[in-house]
């Protein structure tokens, strides 16, 4: 028997088509709709709070800093976190407002 008669003899393996794709495209969707989709919302409800704020609310930083903002700049906060201690912070660096107790 000679190679060209088992090349031959050898079957193509069956192409599935869109079956064989169907598990990729199922996981990305589930990616999507419980990962990518919250996370964009959640990004778009931060973006929200951030433009609204304003001098007087009280703030907590990613870092865990409690302060009142003085001050509203372009890309920038002026925080009050201590008498007569001010500091600069960056807006993306606001990781929640302080609302107040009841």
């Amino acid at each position: 028997m000679d190679i060209s008669s088992i090349v031959l003899a050898q079957e193509a393996a069956p192409q599935g088509g869109i079956m064989s794709f169907l598990p990729f495209i199922v996981i990305f969707a589930a990616m999507y709709f419980l990962i990518i989709a919250p996370q964009r919302k959640k990004q778009k409800q931060h973006q929200q709070m951030i433009t609204e704020l304003k001098s007087g609310a009280e703030i907590v930083t990613s870092g865990g800093i409690y302060g009142t903002i003085t001050n509203v700049k372009d890309d920038r906060f002026v925080v009050k976190i201590a008498e007569n201690t001010k500091i600069e912070i960056s807006k993306a660096s606001v990781a929640s407002v302080v609302t107040p107790a009841e």
